[in-house]
Order: structure tokens, then C-alpha cells, then sequence
């Protein structure tokens, strides 16, 4: 997919939104529509300069590993 097609999940849970919850699942789910690379490198700075949660830091390089990797 391209990186316009991940502009929606932007939009309606931009990183600021999404990453501003405590619940887990919420964002595992947010992660799991992100179909590019740029889109969790923008989510990645966004958590960087606020929170700082290892776990969600993992949980985006993991999806980024797997949309390299095509799966």
C-alpha cells in the first residue's frame, strides 16, 4: 500500500490521540492498520518526544519488520 492509503489511520487516530491512551489494546489494534513504514515513523517520533513506553516503541518496530518484510 502506499503512504497515501495509511492517511486515513492519520487522520481519524493521529499519533497524538491514539498514543495518548493506557490501554493496550487500543493501540495494538491502531498499529495493526498502519500499512507503511512512513506512517509508524511518525507515530515512532511522536511517542519518542512524549511517553516513552518500551512496549509500544517494540510493538511498532515489530510492525514496521513486518511490513518490510511483506507480511
Amino acid at each position: 500500500m502506499s503512504s497515501t492509503d495509511d492517511g486515513g489511520i492519520r487522520e481519524k487516530l493521529p499519533p497524538e490521540r491514539l498514543l495518548d491512551t493506557e490501554q493496550p489494546r487500543l493501540i495494538r489494534a491502531g498499529v495493526a492498520c498502519m500499512h507503511d513504514v512512513e506512517t509508524i515513523q511518525v507515530y515512532v517520533a511522536q511517542e519518542n518526544q512524549h511517553q516513552r513506553r518500551g512496549w509500544v516503541l517494540r510493538l511498532l518496530a515489530r510492525r514496521a519488520a513486518m511490513l518490510r518484510e511483506g507480511r
